[in-house]
């Protein structure tokens, strides 16, 4: 993946399970949704997988362990086993490990995945800022998590044991909404310290190395929901993405997505990984997909032509993008996205 400046969405005239090794796969949004499997989602990885194509389920979530997530997968029809799954606990597991004596203790605030992934590099999980640890870790631990291991965080940060966290993303889906996540949990220590921890989850490089050690891929392609987590995480490891549309981003941000958010290629779900992915042609002062031309007009995106959808969004996006340049594009793309019903 180059790292100039993206200006449009990528074609391939392969199907992208053929053109990449390894499919680096979010969960939810991506895989699932509320516990549910999202559609298309089942199918489509298993042929992927029939044809040769090795997939890795990557998550921020450090909760549950890699047994326990590919139990759920298995239950919900998508091929899985533990070692397919990487998570953002075992990715600051190793982390801490790169940084402390083998065998220290580890204050733990969190749940069973991040003590599982502790364990797994020799480290000794602990309870208490009492237990005299080398380090503390923060990760996802459930809305049941009592509010007393923030400040056993506190006390411990305080005598200068440093802090590391395995993600901090704002806000988790559940079934319910949009719940806190760990980020927010983050923050809680943070105002109360003063201190900043080192994260590891994605979309930062150690979620990256931790997945690239874990599967050895060598033609790794991301696949996820999230901008700012997924397609970014791709960015900083130099290597191409997939957004799918099943999750939480909707057109309107993909438009103004800046460099480092922009991913290679773009479609509805993970059918996407079964197919080649069409070209976005320049056409004067345009940009044209499958019927569709995309232009940047006067304080607007503008879209003639007719066509799918996903074609469509496909050249807003390289008007937006080569609008934007290295910024995010300030153009109302509003009425371009109604007209393709996005």
């Amino acid at each position: 993946m180059s790292q100039g400046v993206r200006t449009s969405p990528e074609g391939s005239g392969r199907p992208l399970n053929e053109a990449y090794d390894t499919a680096l796969l979010d969960l939810d949004g991506v895989v699932y949704t509320g516990g549910e499997a999202v559609a298309h989602a089942v199918d489509s990885l298993k042929t992927a997988r029939t044809d040769g194509m090795h997939l890795a389920y990557v998550t921020n979530n450090a909760l549950r362990t890699p047994e326990e997530v590919a139990a759920h997968l298995t239950e919900l029809g998508v091929p899985a086993r533990p070692s397919d799954v990487v998570t953002s606990a075992q990715a600051v597991a190793r982390l801490i490990a790169d940084r402390v004596p083998a065998g220290a203790r580890v204050l733990v605030i969190g749940g069973e995945g991040l003590r599982a992934a502790l364990r797994e590099r020799g480290l000794a999980p602990v309870e208490s800022a009492d237990d005299d640890p080398a380090a503390v870790v923060q990760g996802y631990g459930g809305p049941e998590l009592p509010w007393g291991r923030f400040a056993e965080a506190c006390y411990a940060i305080a005598r200068g044991v440093p802090w590391f966290a395995s993600n901090t993303d704002l806000t988790i889906p559940s079934a319910r909404g949009i719940a806190p996540g760990n980020g927010a949990a983050v923050e809680v220590v943070r105002i109360a310290t003063g201190a900043e921890p080192e994260a590891a989850g994605k979309p930062l490089p150690p979620m990256h190395r931790e997945t690239i050690l874990r599967t050895g891929a060598e033609r790794p392609l991301v696949v996820g929901d999230r901008l700012d987590t997924d397609i970014e995480g791709a960015f900083n490891g130099e290597v191409d993405s997939l957004l799918v549309l099943t999750g939480v981003t909707d057109g309107a941000q993909l438009l103004a997505a800046p460099p480092r958010r922009r991913p290679t290629y773009v479609d509805a779900d993970l059918r996407g990984l079964l197919t080649g992915q069409p070209e976005v042609a320049a056409e004067g002062d345009g940009f044209g997909c499958g019927g569709w031309t995309a232009r940047a007009g006067s304080g607007e995106l503008e879209l003639t032509g007719d066509g799918g959808a996903l074609d469509g969004l496909r050249a807003l996006c390289a008007a937006a993008w080569t609008a934007g340049g290295e910024e995010a594009c300030a153009l109302d793309g509003a009425k371009a996205l109604a007209r393709l019903g996005l």
